[in-house]
């Protein structure tokens, strides 16, 4: 059983690690799609729409943490949703490579790290949050 003291700490815990994996994926993604010819090229085989969701996709994850250190029970609904967008775009990644397409390594394991951060996140909120029910 979870005291008020641990979920606090669980939650500060989970807010820090939505707040610097959301302003890490912005710098890094930031600097890929927008940085001089020199982190252009450092991207290599970048695919562009795996690209451009994990740059966009830092912002939500900003909010989200932003949600998680407000205890705003729609964190953990954004966490899910952050969640199921990244295995799906994981999935379309998949289908890129098994198409032939070019693409760099360390976006696959990226894409792993990023769903399990995110399915954490989300398992975590869904046990100590309470779920925002739909108005009647």
């Amino acid at each position: 059983m979870t005291t008020p003291r641990t979920r606090s700490t669980g939650l500060r815990i989970a807010a820090g690690v939505a707040l610097v994996f959301g302003a890490l994926t912005i710098v890094s993604g930031g600097q890929a799609l927008f940085g001089d010819s020199a982190a252009q090229a450092a991207a290599g085989n970048a695919v562009p729409f795996v690209l451009w969701f994990n740059f966009l996709s830092g912002f939500a994850y900003m909010l989200a943490g932003v949600g998680i250190a407000l205890r705003e029970p729609w964190s953990g609904s954004l966490a899910w949703a952050l969640a199921v967008a990244i295995v799906a775009v994981f999935a379309l990644f998949g289908w890129h490579v098994l198409q032939g397409g070019p693409y760099e390594m360390r976006t696959v394991g990226a894409m792993v790290l990023r769903a399990a951060v995110w399915i954490g996140i989300a398992l975590y909120l869904h046990r100590v949050l309470k779920p925002v029910s739909p108005p009647a």
